[in-house]
């Protein structure tokens, strides 16, 4: 799984990429400071199998602090966009090639409304970051549009005289960006095309068809950054008014990026997506103590998702592509055969069936599978048994 990190310059995404990773990676204020793409992990959280069995884990990947489990997850911080990227301007070409194998993206917004369109700092009166969303929404839209007006004409064309599927010449056009058939033809049924007819089908359909595309494939979440400043309160109720069809967060990437420096150095015990820490006094001096009480005050006691940070990353993964977390696990026996006692979890699209997961475990596991257990039911089920969120199932092969 990729999540791409999106928006204009300057509006936080390498201090959001960093407090995610904790990477380091140049952090500046001004446009284009980020020039090609950075790639690291972050992580989402689960409540831990483990707690279930009254045991503790030993994760292959991530960590466990004996109840959540913090699953890898890989991000991308890309090149910011400005309006006319579609058509080149800027990086933009650059940026929607990085963004081509992104599942779904953060779109990381100045909610102060301190910079300009193109990522310069300005008063509050000249940023605007509802048309910051109406923007980058636009340019996504033109980038699929782009792609489609390209064969269009030729393409429905030859689909009228050899009378072939719409859906299958569409979507291998867009096979690039992990379009199928099935994406395409809800997309026609939703916007109610004639797919018989599409030579019939104007430029504003074509439009229409772009975007509900691009939403299905790449679905955008909105990372209402720099809730902290002032004013940004108003413009969050703003953009929560305008765009009611929006997943919309509020965070402050900066503050979570200095609370996740401190508990590395040592400085405060702070687990990440809590809404609060702990300070180890004897490592602080009294300028650092007062920095963490205004993190504290202006940020984790005012919302319930503390700095927003994992929040997103959480509500990305589980609420915005859908996913699940499945633990292979044996029914009478946790540990693998080097005594690591549930070392691995994937994150697997909600509706997997106990098939299609083996699968995923390894290709020998779907060829000889003969039936799974529920780890925690000691049950038996079949292929078609469709897996719940945080199910622990071991495989049964030939």
């Amino acid at each position: 799984m990729l999540v791409g990190l999106v928006g204009k310059p300057s509006c936080g995404k390498s201090t959001f990429f960093k407090a995610a990773t904790l990477m380091d990676v140049l952090i500046a204020a001004y446009p284009f400071a980020t020039i090609k793409p950075n790639t690291g992990v972050g992580y989402v959280r689960v409540k831990c199998l483990c707690k279930d069995f009254n045991t503790r884990c030993n994760p292959r990947t991530g960590n466990c602090n004996g109840e959540t489990r913090f699953v890898p997850v890989e991000l991308m911080d890309v090149a910011g966009l400005i309006e006319g990227a579609s058509e080149g301007k800027g990086l933009g070409n650059q940026f929607l090639n990085d963004l081509s194998r992104a599942n779904a993206f953060i779109h990381i917004v100045d909610i102060s409304a301190t910079t300009d369109a193109e990522g310069k700092e300005c008063t509050p009166d000249k940023g605007n970051p509802v048309k910051d969303i109406a923007m980058l929404e636009n340019e996504l839209d033109l980038w699929y549009l782009g792609i489609l007006n390209k064969v269009w004409g030729p393409l429905v064309r030859k689909l009228a005289i050899e009378k072939t599927d719409l859906a299958k010449a569409i979507a291998k056009q867009f096979s690039g960006l992990d379009v199928n058939e099935d994406d395409v033809k809800i997309a026609i049924r939703k916007l109610n095309l004639n797919p018989e007819k599409a030579t019939t089908w104007s430029a504003q359909d074509l439009r229409n068809f772009a975007h509900e595309i691009r939403h299905m494939t790449k679905p955008m979440i909105i990372a209402a950054n720099k809730i902290d400043k002032p004013g940004a309160k108003e413009w969050y109720d703003k953009l929560k008014a305008e765009f009611p069809h929006l997943l919309i967060i509020p965070c402050s990437a900066d503050s979570e990026l200095s609370l996740r420096q401190a508990a590395k150095a040592g400085m405060i015990d702070y687990t990440p997506g809590n809404r609060d820490f702990k300070m180890n006094e004897e490592k602080l001096n009294d300028k650092q103590k007062a920095a963490l009480k205004l993190i504290k005050e202006n940020i984790l006691d005012k919302f319930n998702e503390g700095t927003g940070v994992q929040a997103i990353l959480d509500a990305t993964v589980f609420s915005l592509l859908n996913y699940i977390a499945v633990f292979p696990a044996g029914a009478t026996k946790l540990a693998d055969s080097k005594g690591n006692v549930l070392p691995d979890c994937f994150l697997v699209p909600r509706g997997t069936t106990a098939l299609q997961f083996a699968f995923k475990l390894h290709t020998d596991l779907g060829k000889n599978f003969v039936k799974a257990i529920n780890a925690k039911t000691k049950q038996a089920i079949g292929k078609d048994h469709v897996l719940e969120h945080r199910d622990g199932v071991e495989i049964i092969t030939r």
